[in-house]
């Protein structure tokens, strides 16, 4: 049997790994160069890398990783590892408070934060797998699949590329879809009507700035996209920026909704925007956010302000952390970490009707490194 399935519940598995300690964690990075280089309203890029996270213990191996610099598996090796070595395996929260506790003076935010979050979906991984049950029933469970939409149509594609894209998602039975605005202006409403032709009037268009617009340059174009049937606009300004977002949520057209917070940290920084009013649909990634510990504690903070969440990115981390939250409205199938986790792992999930469930025959997230992520191997 591949390691990560499972015939069926063991019978006494909670009291087999109870008392279990992490005897080991370890750190990799991995770099995969994309089909052709790609761009958004703010950025430009020609490879994603991954760093991956193995947490041993009780004869499991649970796995977390999450998409920055290879300086992240430097961090966890030199700070995290040590301080989560011996903790209990069943007690991941205790392990992210240990952990940020010693990034207390390295620095929390960015590099400490995705360290923190591959860690934390290790562990959380290993748990999982020491009951043998799959990672969304040891969270627990509140609902059976996750809702995606189709993200990419980033700026540098041409048009025809941009519509065959999002046509290949509506296919796929994705109702909702998204591209990226902003890096030549003048092109955006012929790339959005593009978009449209392709995706018909039955899907959801939505559309990313990536903070790339001033809040002026946001009101006249979040008048423009409502006028073309959008009804999503994320990061219209940076998301630090929660005057301009508030200024955007309040000001820009009815049934528009306003999405920010990939960048949240940990959930403080997730608490900032919705008591700033800041957004319509709150966002946060499982990769940056703290991992699950770190989205569970957002999920909270999300039903106590009655704001829904979007999922950022990690699809095949996502199938399973979104099922464990009450506010998810949907997550994002972004084609870079798709076909990033295709390659570097086994196990990953396609959606069925829209949505991606965990697969049950599969202890914890079902992920395992595959022999060949060998070759993308850089440190």
């Amino acid at each position: 049997m591949a390691e990560g399935e499972r015939a069926g519940p063991t019978s006494g598995s909670h009291v087999t790994a109870s008392g279990t300690r992490i005897e080991r964690v370890q750190a990799a990075a991995y770099e995969v160069a994309m089909e052709e280089p790609e761009s958004d309203g703010t950025l430009e890029w020609d490879s994603t890398t991954c760093v991956v996270v193995e947490a041993h213990g009780g004869g499991q191996r649970g796995l977390g990783y999450t998409y920055g610099d290879v300086s992240i598996a430097t961090m966890v090796e030199s700070k995290l590892a040590s301080t989560v070595e011996g903790t209990d395996a069943m007690r991941p929260p205790a392990a992210w408070a240990a952990m940020q506790r010693a990034l207390r003076n390295a620095g929390r935010p960015g590099v400490g934060a995705m360290a923190i979050s591959a860690v934390d979906t290790a562990l959380w991984d290993l748990k999982a797998r020491l009951l043998d049950v799959p990672l969304a029933d040891a969270l627990p469970r509140c609902r059976e699949e996750v809702p995606v939409y189709g993200s990419g149509g980033f700026t540098s594609y041409t048009d025809e590329r941009l519509a065959a894209q999002l046509r290949t998602w509506v296919d796929m039975g994705i109702p909702r879809v998204k591209m990226k605005v902003r890096r030549d202006p003048d092109a955006d409403l012929g790339r959005v009507r593009a978009a449209r032709a392709a995706i018909g009037d039955g899907a959801r268009l939505m559309v990313d700035a990536n903070g790339a617009y001033t809040r002026k340059q946001a009101l006249e174009w979040a008048q423009r996209f409502a006028g073309e049937g959008i009804d999503y606009l994320e990061e219209p300004v940076t998301s630090e920026d929660l005057e301009g977002l508030r200024l955007l949520r309040d000001r820009g057209p009815a049934g528009l909704s306003i999405a920010a917070g990939e960048y949240s940290w940990n959930p403080f920084y997730s608490r900032g925007l919705l008591e700033a009013g800041a957004v319509d649909i709150l966002q946060a990634d499982v990769t940056r956010v703290g991992g699950i510990t770190g989205l569970l504690g957002v999920d909270g903070l999300c039903a106590a302000h009655q704001v829904p969440f979007s999922a950022h990115c990690a699809p095949a981390l996502t199938a399973h952390a979104g099922c464990a939250m009450q506010t998810l409205e949907h997550c994002e199938y972004f084609h870079d970490h798709v076909r990033v986790e295709k390659l570097l792992f086994e196990g990953t999930r396609d959606p069925d009707r829209g949505a991606i469930a965990p697969d049950p025959g599969r202890a914890g997230h079902g992920l395992a490194l595959r022999p060949e992520a060998e070759e993308h191997r850089v440190r």
